[in-house]
């Protein structure tokens, strides 16, 4: 099992290098106030955003600190996992013990948290969030529905010098969890009919337009296998001629969808995939609809 102690290293592991500054010139070689941000290991752009001179880009070790405090606040460390990508910044998923398990449907639905770190170089304040895992279908997701998931950090020179103060933001998050449960459990109970949610969703094709038609077919039928598949694995009934599915259903078909089977450039990783998917518009309208639509 990992402990606090080596999470630090699976961090420096994931982030091989630094962040560094350059100075940014005007097309005529005149040197701007401006900075660009540049990882030191490829020399590539480490963010699209130019930032003042005096701005002070944060380090491996501040996301260290961020780690080893969400760790301490969920479980102590103990059993604790680490994901981790670079996309304009640090993006870190720290998975707690398993003994936070919570069933939803059965033995073969359930849910996990997950303390989302969103460490960019954008001039912002950090982010930590509390997100939700299902082993079902390997969905990340975060439920816009539950207040208090998210806090802010603000960066303000070393972190390792503000670890009570991040360990208790790690904490208000991860009390969240049983509120979580409680929406995720909520959302299964409700019902709704899945093809007119997902008319709800999408609408109805151009019809003059092929392309238009073919794409609506192919997301439509990629939703619906989902769905079929899932509910085999999560031991539910087979699908009926009425459509019938639960809202918990019905909105994770969207989030894997999006996450795993829409197009991405890059080839990005699974867990890019993840990271790319949490604040995609059309997973809140599947959470939004299944509230909405429900029968």
């Amino acid at each position: 099992m990992d402990t606090i102690n080596n999470i630090a290293d699976q961090v420096r592991s994931a982030f091989p290098f630094d962040v560094t500054t350059e100075p940014l010139y005007t097309g005529d070689g005149l040197k701007t106030p401006y900075v660009g941000l540049i990882c030191s290991d490829t020399g590539e752009a480490a963010s699209r955003h130019s930032v003042s001179r005096h701005y002070v880009p944060h380090t491996t070790d501040d996301v260290i600190a961020l780690v080893e405090a969400a760790a301490e606040a969920f479980d102590g460390g103990d059993g604790v996992k680490v994901s981790a990508t670079f996309r304009e910044g640090h993006r870190v998923i720290v998975a707690p013990s398993k003994a936070r398990r919570r069933a939803i449907f059965g033995t073969s639905d359930n849910v996990f948290p997950r303390a989302i770190i969103d460490a960019g170089y954008d001039g912002r304040a950090f982010r930590a969030s509390l997100g939700t895992y299902r082993d079902a279908c390997r969905n990340l997701m975060m439920l816009r529905r539950v207040s208090g998931i998210t806090e802010t950090i603000r960066h303000s020179g070393n972190l390792r010098d503000e670890m009570t103060s991040l360990i208790d933001t790690f904490s208000v998050v991860a009390a969240r969890w049983d509120d979580m449960t409680a929406e995720i459990r909520e959302m299964e109970e409700r019902r709704v009919r899945l093809n007119e949610f997902l008319v709800g969703m999408y609408g109805e094709p151009n019809e003059n337009s092929r392309r238009a038609v073919t794409m609506h077919r192919n997301r439509t039928e990629a939703i619906m296998r989902r769905v079929i598949r899932e509910r085999m694995q999560t031991g539910r009934p087979d699908l009926g001629r009425d459509w019938i599915v639960s809202g918990w259903e019905a909105y994770n078909a969207v989030q894997g969808y999006v996450q795993h089977d829409s197009r991405r450039h890059g080839n990005p990783t699974d867990i890019e995939r993840a990271v790319m998917a949490l604040n995609n518009a059309d997973i809140a309208k599947a959470e939004r609809l299944a509230y909405e639509m429900a029968i």
